[in-house]
């Protein structure tokens, strides 16, 4: 089997009950803790994965392995059949299912920054464990508190000055955004040792953090009716619904009362709630045709 039909699904036996399917647009963070939390629970039915990459990453594997589980590598959702509960693929695959979930998350808004890679980034909530940890790393390297960039604006910015500043650094906030990040010396452990503006003038630090804008990934919306929120995002209420019934949305393609998903919740926080959601609807909604 190729890496592109990787699945390990089991087939129900003729006359068997139908089983409730569970299609998940997206394949990153949110939409993996969402499968794991499925599993572990009484759900006995069918989930599938869409997602956008051609490659197969270990953690997706390890999904695909799982009996309910079916991950279709390089087959992202592109239309949403909201009334007949169908979702296309870009390839035109075309899945039934009883409940949708998309979770297909956010992008940067801006192109990458010459030298980005040596960053430290800030996106998500679930950032802010990998930040404390790559402060303590440069911390114990320095054998002092680093002094640190931190450049960006809004929530994203605030939450991950507030990681540095719990980590005991001073962070230097900068909402002009430079146009390429500095190296170090070569043989230094590490990475970054400042920033450098369009005018020529720099800034320099023991490492520099990232945390710009970003824009949800919700061009789906749009297939399927959904509201939105004013910033960009699937509106989404507290349960994680959208405005569409049999319709759900996760991660950091969401919106919730206008503030980035991704933002509020942790994805296994998130993950937790949708997954009770949605086994409760499941045992108490009929089941839509199948394909």
């Amino acid at each position: 089997m190729s890496v592109t039909e990787a699945s390990a699904t089991s087939t129900a036996p003729a006359g068997s009950p139908a089983r409730p399917r569970i299609v998940i647009a997206g394949a990153g963070p949110a939409a993996q803790a969402l499968v794991r939390r499925l599993i572990r629970t009484p759900f006995a039915g069918a989930i599938t994965v869409l997602s956008n990459r051609d490659d197969a990453p270990e953690e997706l594997l390890d999904l695909a392995l799982l009996p309910q589980v079916s991950v279709r590598f390089g087959q992202p959702a592109s239309f949403i059949d909201a009334e007949a509960r169908r979702v296309t693929t870009a390839d035109g695959l075309e899945l039934a299912y009883d409940q949708l979930v998309i979770a297909t998350g956010s992008a940067p808004a801006h192109a990458p920054i010459e030298g980005a890679a040596r960053c430290l980034s800030y996106s998500t909530i679930d950032d802010a464990t990998r930040l404390g940890d790559a402060v303590r790393d440069v911390t114990r390297v320095l054998g002092r508190r680093p002094l640190g960039i931190l450049v960006g604006t809004g929530t994203a910015a605030g939450q991950a000055e507030a990681v540095l500043r719990a980590r005991g650094v001073r962070p230097v906030r900068t909402t002009v955004r430079p146009a390429a990040v500095l190296p170090t010396l070569a043989g230094s452990a590490l990475p970054a040792a400042g920033i450098v503006f369009d005018d020529g003038s720099s800034m320099s630090g023991d490492l520099v953090v990232l945390a710009e804008e970003r824009v949800a990934r919700d061009g789906l919306a749009a297939t399927a009716g959904l509201a939105t929120a004013a910033q960009g995002g699937i509106a989404v209420g507290p349960d994680y619904r959208t405005s569409v019934p049999g319709i759900w949305a996760i991660g950091d393609a969401a919106s919730l009362d206008g503030v980035r998903l991704g933002l509020l919740a942790a994805a296994a926080t998130a993950a937790g709630a949708c997954a009770a959601g949605l086994l409760q609807v499941c045992l108490s909604e009929p089941l839509a045709d199948a394909a």
